[in-house]
């Protein structure tokens, strides 16, 4: 049985919990309102903390992210045989580890957020292949000299040695399948424009 103050942790993290994935799939207070019928207010103050989340709130929250009402509360998976692993924040989107082997072939699910503002690619280089598979959204894909647009259910694979980038072609959030192996840790890391690295090269 869960005990009390386990409870209270898990309601704590509640509203942490829900800005965070409002603000990876970039979505606004306002948005979310009129797409869940709560109140601006009642919304903002769930997710600083002000306000106890309840299940009149966060059935419509569900609907709106299509995402289980168990991961909005985080709540313990008794008997669940499943590894749950934890979505790391890293140059600016979000990879959601999909498999833990030390070695071969890594899988992701990445995310990309919204962009107020079209990002300057910036490509990158690593040794092997990628593949990526869109989930969601629209990719812009730079391999080489060729600048694609990628739209839900596209699929791509591409030599990684050739200077690539990966980024939103509209502006909104994009979520894709990636599978590279660990040689490519660091593919996608942005770097200052004024400072290129080696193996980086500009558009």
């Amino acid at each position: 049985m869960v005990s009390s103050k386990a409870d209270e942790d898990v309601l704590d993290a509640v509203g942490p919990r829900l800005r965070a994935l409002r603000r990876e799939r970039g979505i606004t207070l306002a948005d979310l309102a009129a797409t869940t019928g709560v109140s601006e207010s009642t919304l903002s103050r769930l997710e600083s903390g002000q306000r106890r989340a309840t299940l009149e709130l966060l059935l419509p929250l569900a609907r709106t992210y299509d995402v289980p009402l168990d991961d909005l509360v985080g709540a313990p998976r008794t008997g669940d045989p499943r590894i749950h692993l934890k979505p790391v924040e890293r140059f600016g989107m979000t990879f959601v580890p999909l498999s833990r082997r030390p070695g071969g072939v890594h899988a992701f699910k990445m995310i990309i957020p919204a962009q107020p503002e079209p990002l300057e690619p910036v490509p990158q280089t690593h040794e092997g292949f990628e593949w990526l598979y869109v989930l969601n959204g629209r990719l812009r894909l730079v391999v080489g000299e060729r600048d694609l647009v990628l739209s839900p259910g596209e699929a791509a694979e591409f030599d990684t040695s050739l200077p690539h980038w990966l980024g939103s072609s509209d502006g909104g959030v994009v979520e894709l399948l990636v599978l590279y192996g660990i040689q490519g840790v660091r593919a996608h890391v942005r770097t200052d424009p004024r400072r290129p690295s080696r193996g980086t090269s500009g558009r």
